[in-house]
């Protein structure tokens, strides 16, 4: 503990004045290196990312150690059950703390099909973003100046190969004016983040040492959609589960049967409705119990976020909003309830005029950090045997159990990972807010919880240490969805940040 106090001491003091006179020599510095940069970052998203693709993703480790070699780091391979994880580590003479930096390299599963390019791994520049008209620029590779509002399509473009691109041009533009970190650096970067990062659980053990430091600081996750320098300093967490409402034991005509069998779909439906009302209120018992009332500080804090709701309602093109805390900020303080897929027989041209065997919903129940994965999912449970379904764990219905049970649900698939939240008052979170504040002139947008989920909590509460996310892509990137994409400007920005958090 008094370590800590004494570097968050140092963090405090050495941030004064330092990050305020970077930003000019390092943005002179990307203009000037513009298409190398840029020709870096479609070498790595050229390269397959997805965490079951073992061989891409392999290429992909291969080539981020050896670009980490290339800025002075010593960087190695950590081979895992999984994917394999790079850790880099750069020493600095005189430093009195170290920071570790934690980004992934993997990618969401992609539908070629839904992307407006050949390839979701062949990156295609675009002159403004696709929904509004964006128009490729041919041959974009031989530019030498990119337009800031241009955008990078291709998978991870955002979330997560701009931020760890960003980094390396920090380190290259301090290089270029003879300036080193002030800080031990340290890198993990994980092969495995979208599949809830197994691997990298697993090293704990092996290679906690290795991992300590006195700050972590996590690249990933979207701005404020003001565009504002942002900083997180919590993560919400994620329960998912399937959940199979089961009908005939094989679909049957609808003309024959309908009035008679009972239909899945409308069974999973009815439960799927209960569960919330119509202003978006969980009606789970004892969903929101866990979560105790904001204090006047923390709504203050909350309500200092430059949200403009009826800028967002518009942008995403919807007329209401769900009525769970009084604002955007206040309804990310509690855990969600989202169907994130439905499926049960076929539409369009595929559709068949029967009644499905089964209906499926993939949930995700967003947690918050007072809030406990299983305890949570019972009580999801306990509420669909109150609505008049038997409920069965990982199995499907035998003959005796479908005519015993008139209604059967199945739970399947369960994973979950926990949230975690910084205190924002520690002496590294103020070094890092004054730091950003030095470099952009204006303090950041502070979120107390992020939305998303980062599943490495266990990480984090392993090496008992503050961790930070820092988030540089633009929030309309698309991630996680068809068409990934990244803007120009939020890339050169994202190198000033970093060079300012490399100096602090």
């Amino acid at each position: 503990m008094k370590r800590r106090v004494f570097v968050g001491l140092l963090l405090c003091l050495s941030t004064i004045g330092l990050s305020g006179q970077l930003r000019q020599p390092v943005e002179q510095f990307v203009a000037a290196h513009q298409q190398e940069i840029v020709r870096e970052f479609v070498e790595l998203l050229s390269i397959p990312n997805v965490a079951a693709d073992r061989d891409n993703v392999r290429r992909n480790a291969t080539l981020l150690a050896g670009l980490l070699r290339k800025r002075g780091f010593t960087a190695e391979i950590l081979e895992t059950e999984g994917n394999p994880l790079v850790f880099a580590e750069l020493l600095v003479p005189g430093a009195q703390r170290t920071l570790l930096f934690y980004a992934h390299y993997d990618g969401q599963p992609v539908d070629p099909k839904g992307w407006s390019q050949a390839s979701p791994f062949t990156p295609v520049l675009r002159n403004a973003r696709l929904e509004d008209g964006g128009q490729d620029i041919p041959n974009f590779l031989a530019l030498r100046q990119f337009p800031p509002e241009a955008r990078i399509y291709a998978r991870s473009a955002s979330d997560d190969k701009a931020p760890i691109i960003a980094l390396l041009t920090a380190l290259d533009a301090l290089a270029s004016m003879k300036q080193r970190p002030t800080s031990n650096v340290k890198v993990i970067l994980d092969g495995e983040e979208e599949a809830r990062s197994p691997s990298l659980s697993a090293t704990m053990v092996r290679y906690r040492d290795k991992y300590r430091a006195d700050l972590m600081l996590i690249l990933d996750g979207p701005l404020h959609a003001s565009g504002q320098p942002t900083l997180s300093f919590g993560a919400r967490g994620n329960l998912v589960f399937q959940l199979t409402a089961f009908g005939p034991k094989f679909a049957l005509h609808s003309g024959h049967y309908g009035n008679w069998a009972p239909n899945p779909a409308w069974d999973l439906t009815r439960l799927l409705a209960s569960m919330k009302d119509a202003n978006g209120r969980v009606l789970v018992n004892g969903f929101y119990d866990d979560v105790p009332p904001l204090s006047p500080e923390e709504r203050r804090i909350l309500a200092a976020v430059p949200d403009r709701p009826e800028d967002l309602t518009r942008f995403f093109g919807i007329g209401r909003t769900e009525q769970v805390g009084n604002n955007l900020q206040e309804a990310l303080q509690y855990p969600s309830l989202n169907i994130r897929g439905l499926h049960s027989g076929d539409i369009g041209d595929q559709a068949r005029t029967i009644i499905p065997d089964r209906a499926t919903a993939e949930i995700d129940v967003r947690l918050v950090k007072e809030t406990d994965p299983e305890r949570m999912l019972q009580r999801v449970l306990a509420h669909v045997r109150a609505q008049g379904f038997h409920v069965l764990m990982n199995s499907e219905p035998d003959d005796e159990m479908r005519a015993r049970y008139p209604r059967i649900v199945r739970i399947s698939r369960v994973e979950s990972t926990r949230a975690y939240r910084t205190d924002m008052t520690l002496p590294e979170s103020q070094a890092l807010i004054r730091t950003l504040e030095g470099a952009w002139g204006k303090p950041p947008v502070r979120n107390r919880t992020m939305g998303g989920t980062v599943p490495i909590d266990f990480f984090i509460q392993a090496l008992d240490m503050p961790a930070i996310v820092v988030p540089v892509v633009n929030f309309d990137n698309n991630q996680h969805s068809n068409n990934e994409n990244v803007r120009i400007q939020n890339l050169w920005d994202a190198v000033v940040s970093f060079a300012a958090v490399l100096r602090m």
